[in-house]
C-alpha cells in the first residue's frame, strides 16, 4: 500500500509539472502570436508602430483581463451560465426518462404527419 502511495505522489508530481511547463510554453507561444500578428497588421493598417516580445504578452494579458476576466475555469461566466437549461436553454435537458420518450413519441408523430413541433 505505501508503495502504491508513493507512486501516487510520484505522478502527482510529474503531472503538476507538466502543467507548469505547458502554461509557461502557452503564455510564450501566445506573447510571439499577439506580437507577430500585431506587427502584420497593425503598422501597415493604421501606422502604429512594432511591438516586442513584452508588448505583445502585456497586450495578451490586458485582453484576458477585459474580455476574459481574471478568474479561472471556474470564474464568472461559469456562474451566470449555469441557470440554462442545456447549451441551447431548452426545458429538454431536465425530462425524466418517461417524459423524453413521450417527446419522441410525440416528435414522430408530428414527423409522420408532416408537422413542425
Amino acid at each position: 500500500m505505501e508503495q502504491r502511495t508513493q507512486f501516487n505522489i510520484a505522478r502527482g508530481i510529474r503531472i503538476g509539472i507538466m502543467v507548469m511547463i505547458g502554461l509557461v510554453l502557452f503564455v510564450i507561444v501566445g506573447g510571439f502570436v499577439v506580437r507577430g500578428l500585431w506587427n502584420w497588421l497593425l503598422p501597415e493598417l493604421f501606422g502604429w508602430p512594432l511591438i516586442t516580445f513584452w508588448q505583445g504578452l502585456g497586450l495578451l494579458a490586458l485582453s484576458r483581463i477585459l474580455f476574459g476576466g481574471i478568474g479561472g475555469p471556474g470564474g464568472r461566466g461559469r456562474r451566470r451560465r449555469k441557470g440554462k437549461r442545456g447549451p441551447w436553454g431548452g426545458p429538454h435537458w431536465d425530462l425524466s426518462d418517461e417524459e423524453r420518450g413521450r417527446l419522441k413519441q410525440q416528435m414522430a408523430q408530428a414527423d409522420d404527419e408532416g408537422e413542425t413541433m
